[in-house]
């Protein structure tokens, strides 16, 4: 399953009670810059310290729990996936049918941690994250990395469970979570736990460590660290605007030869198997886990 909305193709959104959990946190600040000012009536919930305070900064306090769930027609779980489904167990029974739990990652959905409960629904969402070939002109929207403040960026998003309407709601509230958005990318939750951690982390985080560490060992070898990384980043340019069809010019045959070298010193001849649902599933049962587990 996959279908994407275009940009500028925005799902009408109408005045929701929203009770977003961790709203101090680092995911839970950006949701709560872009939608404190929106239509919806925005109730946030934050149990740490320093959570309250960057509220407290923003000129935002928190709700009691207990009546802000009870009201919500969403929930949004802003929260480490290792909380997700401890918290889940907590809020899901107090939220009134017909509502709706929105998570952020999907990782915790796709372990099956959130609680079975026939009456209300399950949207799960991530940002793609601005992308590197892009049309940005303002500074600030260039080294928006993460997205969500100026730098337009694409979504993925998946109604795991309740009535098809709700899926234009929960892309509407996800368009603003996230703003400004172009594309949103309909997938199942399965497809997004191939996407992310099986492919953007597990490979492309991984080779892109693995590239910063070329870069120092260079510079371990003497090449001067300006000169190292202004190479490097360049080449990493052209190299995406070959093999993602930006630009209409082939690797030359000694890259060809240096690449197909490079793949018997660095990678295991068998490394797809990263993508077989067993091994998504290990890793997701392992990021649910971990207490260092962290959403990017």
């Amino acid at each position: 399953m996959s279908d994407s909305t275009p940009r500028g193709a925005q799902p009408q959104q109408q005045a929701l009670t929203i009770a977003l959990l961790g709203a101090g946190g680092k995911m839970g600040c950006r949701i709560t810059d872009n939608m404190s000012d929106g239509p919806h009536h925005m109730r946030y919930l934050e149990v740490s310290d320093q959570g309250v305070e960057r509220l407290a900064q923003r000129g935002l306090t928190t709700a009691p729990r207990d009546e802000a769930l009870a009201e919500a027609d969403v929930a949004i779980l802003a929260l480490p996936d290792k909380l997700i489904g401890k918290v889940a167990q907590e809020i899901v029974p107090q939220l009134k049918a017909g509502a709706m739990v929105v998570c952020l990652d999907p990782a915790a959905p796709y372990a099956g941690e959130l609680p079975e409960r026939a009456d209300i629904s399950y949207f799960v969402t991530h940002p793609c994250h601005p992308p590197v070939v892009n049309d940005e002109v303002d500074p600030e929207a260039k080294l928006d990395f993460f997205g969500g403040i100026k730098a337009k960026q694409h979504i993925v998003c998946a109604l795991m469970q309740g009535p098809e309407e709700d899926y234009a709601k929960g892309e509407a509230l996800a368009r603003a979570m996230f703003a400004p958005v172009m594309n949103a990318h309909r997938v199942s939750v399965e497809q997004m736990a191939i996407l992310e951690p099986a492919m953007s982390e597990t490979v492309v985080a991984t080779c892109m460590v693995v590239i910063r560490e070329a870069m120092d060992e260079a510079i371990r070898r003497g090449v001067p660290p300006e000169a190292a990384r202004d190479f490097l980043l360049g080449h990493i340019f052209i190299d995406i605007g070959i093999l993602f069809g930006y630009v209409d010019s082939p690797f030359s045959d000694g890259a060809k030869l240096a690449i197909e070298r490079g793949k018997g010193y660095l990678l295991q001849p068998d490394w797809k198997r990263v993508f077989e649902p067993e091994n998504v599933m290990k890793e997701i049962r392992e990021i649910t886990r971990s207490t260092s587990a962290a959403q990017t």
